[in-house]
């Protein structure tokens, strides 16, 4: 029977970077401490420092697809919207 692959949070993610990248602990012991191979670890870390920049940078395009996925989604919604009230007054009739 196989196991079921752990999903972590972002947050528990972040924690676990940052507290790589301070260096208090090693990587061990962070890996001991957290329940996590090491290698997952440095994983973390590593995509923490490399995108680290991205989150100053001026054209944050996180924040541009976030704005165009909710324009989106209030198309869809009134789309759906319609629909329902549509089929609401066939059925009533």
């Amino acid at each position: 029977m196989s196991k079921k692959r752990t999903q972590y949070s972002i947050e528990f993610k972040a924690k676990v970077a940052l507290a790589a990248i301070r260096e208090d602990e090693t990587i061990a012991q962070l890996a001991a401490r957290y329940g996590i191979h090491p290698t997952q670890i440095n994983s973390w870390k590593r995509q923490l420092i490399e995108q680290a920049a991205e989150l100053f940078s001026r054209n944050n395009s996180a924040g541009k697809a976030s704005g165009q996925t909710t324009d989106d989604l209030h198309r869809v919604i009134g789309q759906l919207t319609v629909e329902r009230d549509f089929l609401a007054r066939k059925l009533d009739h």
